[in-house]
């Protein structure tokens, strides 16, 4: 049976053990200097250790991102940082720039390297060189085609993995290298800082009659929803993945570290369940429109299968703002003399009909609340202040991180 890799996004504590909860095989996460979500929560540098140890008890693995785009003044301090990753047993460094890897082989040699799509592995002598130069794993452009990865495939060592981003927002510019956030608000989205400005709304207007004080602004329309018109949609590969492993992918990638853990829980989830076809009966994998509708139950954009079936890529252009077919309102802490205890996380009331996101056999169920309790064993009605941790009926046996959800 030929194993794959579900790899999770992890932007902060809770996203991590929701992501190994839900089924992923690996997290990628980051510290607090020298990756590209520089926005997340992150980690310190004791809490990587504490759970680089805490993927490894669980038996999975933890990926450290050390992927921006490097200046002079970005290498103090950073050889220190990779003999830290290598001694406290990350299983890889996610790097971009060919400076930080030369630096790593010399001072962290037994720490393992991936080549971030940030490298622009594009082509089979690109990903050709990064293999030589000591990156075990390539991690491709968003910009290809299953065929063209294939022949990256046949060119490669078989020892050489290869990793595709298979879920999730893509960048508008090739591979992630965008430079909008910079010119606009002067925070550099190669290293860690882009405020997504590709999601704001744009106006046009024409220079001349603008410069005497004629002219007018125009929205920059494409469907009556929205301005949007720099922004991709949303990868949506599931449907795809036999494809992308018959050309040589073995880890499929979810993108996410900005996102809410329901977002994790419900991809990392769907994937999990897709991947487990694949691995232990690929003859039925076929596609399933209600693998879709269940990744739909989350905040996403329109999807798209981007540049993987060779498509025209003019289909990745985004118009609509996110949407989703489901709100997130609870997540399980624990059981209580018969009760279950949640967290709320949005509105809930009893007579709501709720349903159960989780990795076992609950995964869909619904029932209708009937009984919600303060902690003190008063009975309520609406669970209506933010995070508030109440006890509920459910005739199913929940556990520790399963998620409830609404339908809109």
């Amino acid at each position: 049976m030929k194993k794959f890799e579900v790899l999770a996004p992890a932007g902060d504590i809770e996203k991590l053990q929701t992501a190994y909860y839900f089924g992923a095989d690996a997290c990628y996460f980051a510290g607090k200097k020298w990756g590209l979500r520089a926005f997340s929560e992150n980690f310190e540098q004791d809490e990587l250790k504490e759970f680089i140890d805490y993927a490894h008890k669980l038996g999975k693995k933890a990926y450290i991102t050390v992927n921006i785009q490097a200046h002079n003044s970005d290498f103090e301090g950073l050889a220190e940082y990779l003999v830290y990753l290598q001694d406290i047993g990350a299983d890889a460094a996610i790097i971009s720039d060919a400076g930080v890897l030369s630096l790593a082989k010399q001072v962290a040699p037994k720490l393992t390297l991936h080549m971030s799509t940030q490298a622009c592995a594009s082509n089979k002598y690109a990903a050709k060189f990064w293999a030589d130069a000591g990156a075990k794993r390539i991690i491709l452009a968003r910009e290809l085609s299953v065929d063209e990865i294939k022949e990256i495939r046949d060119f490669l060592p078989p020892e050489i993995e290869l990793e595709a981003f298979v879920h999730g927002a893509m960048c508008i510019s090739y591979s992630g290298r965008c430079l909008l956030s910079n010119y606009l608000t002067g925070r550099d989205s190669n290293r860690g800082a882009c405020v997504q400005a590709c999601r704001w709304e744009y106006y046009i207007s024409e220079k001349g009659r603008q410069d005497k004080g004629e002219g007018e602004k125009y929205e920059i329309q494409q469907d009556e929803r929205s301005t949007y018109i720099l922004n991709s949609k949303d990868l949506c590969m599931i449907n795809y993945l036999d494809k992308l492993a018959e050309a040589g992918v073995t880890s499929f990638k979810i993108e996410g570290r900005m996102k809410s853990p329901y977002y994790v829980a419900n991809v990392v989830n769907a994937y999990r369940r897709a991947v487990d076809i694949l691995e232990n009966n690929p003859q039925e994998y076929k596609q399933d429109e209600q693998r879709v509708v269940e990744l739909e139950k989350c905040s996403h954009r329109y999807f798209t299968t981007g540049f993987c079936l060779g498509e025209n890529n003019r289909e990745c252009i985004e118009s609509s703002l996110p949407i989703s077919t489901y709100d997130f309102v609870a997540v399980v802490r624990g059981n209580d003399n018969g009760y279950v205890l949640v967290e709320q996380r949005n509105r809930f009331k009893v007579g709501d009909t709720l349903e159960i996101l989780s990795p076992n056999e609950n995964f869909n169920k619904t029932f209708v609340l009937e009984e919600i309790q303060n902690l003190d064993g008063t009975q309520i009605q609406d669970a209506n202040l933010v995070q508030q941790v109440v006890r509920i009926k459910c005739p199913y046996a929940l556990s520790e991180r399963d998620i409830l959800r609404r339908k809109k």
